[in-house]
């Protein structure tokens, strides 16, 4: 049986009562609900706890900010359940709807693509390996960055096999179109579309001239060596992934696996950036 899969932030105050109202809503339409132990655990709604993965669902709410819904879709692993965002923050980037909406887009989610007036807004991300063994999927960004305060770390950045430069710098972000906005912005990067297809290789507090991001085509291959005694991290999507020591070599691929979020009428990304940012047109 599938239904409706929940992921929710766990500290957020309401994330509770409207995960309440999704259940209410999925028994009433006989829809089977779950939620993974470790969000039922923290919201003490262990009575929704399953251990059945996410990927089983049809659809999987995600209620937070942004950051839940990466939780959503690393996940996922790769599968391609829709995931809906519910925004219990600040105006996110990948979020959907507000609360107030929650019943009736799972209703519109259900009658279907043509009735419920819904689409796929289907995301770009990335394999990461490490030294050829695989780490993660990134829909936002992989960064190798230093892990000692106060030093630079040296990286050789290679597009395609090639050396293209040695860094000195805090760090290097490989990043989506959607990470664009993400860590690679705070770092000066540009702001790509995510209808766009392209890798990003933005250095973070270079200590060096050439301080400018590469916009590069998503059919090349980046790979990042750590040069040199000083140690460096990797993490994938915020989250710490692996300890790097010099020789080894983090590589970042397009997957073929995509992030697939559900979208009510049209998506107007760069309204969605006028508004986090407080452009105006005047």
């Amino acid at each position: 049986m599938s239904g409706v899969a929940l992921v929710a932030h766990h500290e957020r105050d309401t994330a509770r009562a409207h995960a309440l109202r999704a259940a209410v809503w999925c028994a009433e339409h006989q829809q089977d609900f779950w939620m993974p132990q470790q969000d039922a655990d923290a919201l003490d709604l262990s009575e929704h706890a399953d251990d059945r993965a996410i990927a089983e669902a049809d659809i999987v709410l995600s209620l937070g900010g942004d950051g839940t819904m990466l939780r959503s879709v690393g996940m996922l692993e790769g599968a391609t359940v829709p995931v809906l965002g519910v925004n219990l923050g600040s105006l996110g980037y990948l979020t959907e709807i507000e609360p107030d909406s929650l019943e009736l887009s799972l209703s519109s989610f259900f009658a279907g693509p043509e009735s419920g007036e819904w689409h796929i807004d289907d995301r770009m991300m990335l394999d990461v390996s490490v030294n050829g063994v695989h780490a993660g999927r990134a829909l936002n960004e992989a960064v190798v960055e230093k892990s000692q305060s106060g030093h630079t770390v040296r990286l050789l950045a290679r597009i395609d096999g090639e050396p293209f430069t040695h860094y000195a710098a805090d760090g290097l972000i490989v990043a989506t179109p959607t990470g664009s906005t993400a860590y690679s912005l705070s770092a000066r990067g540009p702001v790509v579309s995510p209808r766009h297809r392209a890798v990003l290789l933005t250095p973070v507090a270079p200590h060096m001239l050439f301080d400018r991001s590469l916009v590069l085509d998503p059919s090349e291959v980046v790979e990042i060596e750590v040069s040199g005694h000083r140690r460096a991290e990797v993490a994938i999507d915020g989250q710490p992934t692996a300890t790097l020591d010099d020789g080894d070599v983090v590589c970042c691929v397009p997957s073929p696996a995509t992030a697939n979020f559900v979208r009510f009428g049209t998506y107007r990304y760069h309204q969605i950036l006028k508004a986090k940012f407080g452009l105006t047109d005047r």
